[in-house]
């Protein structure tokens, strides 16, 4: 038998319980739109030291970004690997560490990524541009290979053509079925492993950020995978520098794809067009740059070594009868797509 008021008590138990659920509700709401408008800072990096071109760019690039969004998102830049090299950053912006990064794949989690690295597949600023833009086939299937690592491509930086560094002058630069006896530095990418040994060369796998010590101490006589940007800074070590052009340099501008699925549509605009200025503003600037970083090589004292047309055609031959066939294999019909898209 219910005491006077115990019934009217117990029915207002589940109201209070109801508006108790509401508030917790209303609250979550609040909290959530809080922090969706809260501004937030990124972090951004990229290979080369402060005040670099690319560093340049890139502050202009989130400039851009912090202006058109109304400060809701800025940036921290971390130049110089401050992050870690450029594998251990792509994974880091896999799992969401590192919001940006501008800079090379790396192939070891995809072997479908040596695509970017094709050797010989274009010879001139022209090509490049037609080969490496939003929206080529080469592009879409970079975009593809990075999007099932949970990375979206933003677009690109354009660097370089890439040439080999030497502590000495090699036999026979020219002639690729002579061996040079020599051991050079190669990036852990199988394709420029090949290439290295296509040439007459001994490769040795090592990252950029080792490559100098690699030099100090005799490791390594001589490097592939860089440029004359690249190179002018190891100039106490290079004495001579082959601008063989055997692949072209291009460092993609990405993000964590989750963090992209975040955005809106109009930041989505926003992100795509100040990428898009990025990589045109430096294909305007990057081939008389190019042509200033080898007068640099050349009054630092190092001797260019000049092919005659032959011999890079010599050289071009090899390596494309031994590394191509590779690349196919690892790539599938897109490659012949590329490739017939010169």
């Amino acid at each position: 038998m219910l005491m006077k008021g115990e019934d009217t008590m117990r029915n207002s138990i589940p109201i209070r319980r109801y508006f108790f659920l509401i508030l917790l509700v209303s609250l979550f709401l609040a909290c959530s739109t809080v922090m969706a408008s809260s501004p937030q800072v990124w972090k951004i990096g990229h290979v080369r030291s402060s005040g670099s071109s690319v560093d340049k760019d890139i502050h202009t690039f989130v400039e851009n970004i912090t202006e058109q969004t109304s400060g809701d998102i800025s940036f921290n830049i971390y130049p110089g690997n401050r992050l870690g090299d450029y594998s251990t950053v792509q994974e880091r912006v896999s799992f969401g560490e590192v919001e940006m990064y501008v800079g090379p794949v790396a192939t070891s989690i995809d072997k479908r990524l040596m695509l970017a690295f094709t050797p010989f597949l274009v010879t001139n600023w022209s090509e490049a541009q037609k080969m490496y833009s939003h929206g080529t086939p080469m592009m879409n299937a970079i975009e593809e290979y990075l999007e099932a690592q949970n990375i979206k491509l933003l677009g690109g930086w354009p660097v370089y053509f890439g040439g080999i560094a030497l502590t000495a002058k090699p036999v026979a630069p020219g002639n690729p079925d002579i061996s040079k006896d020599m051991i050079i530095r190669v990036p852990p990418i199988k394709s420029f492993e090949m290439t290295a040994r296509a040439l007459g060369y001994t490769p040795y796998p090592i990252t950029w950020m080792y490559a100098k010590m690699g030099l100090k101490t005799g490791m390594v006589t001589g490097l592939i995978g860089g440029g004359a940007e690249g190179y002018a800074g190891l100039s106490e070590y290079i004495k001579y520098y082959i601008p063989l052009k055997d692949h072209f340099e291009y460092w993609f501008v990405y993000m964590n794809l989750d963090i992209w699925k975040s955005l809106s549509g109009k930041t989505k605009n926003i992100f795509n067009k100040a990428a898009a200025k990025m990589e045109i503003d430096r294909y305007a600037v990057a081939e008389a740059e190019e042509e200033k970083s080898l007068t640099r090589l050349k009054t630092g004292g190092i001797e260019i070594i000049e092919l005659t047309d032959l011999e890079q055609s010599a050289l071009q031959a090899k390596v494309k009868s031994q590394v191509w066939p590779l690349l196919k294999e690892e790539t599938g019909p897109v490659f012949d797509t590329i490739v017939n898209q010169k």
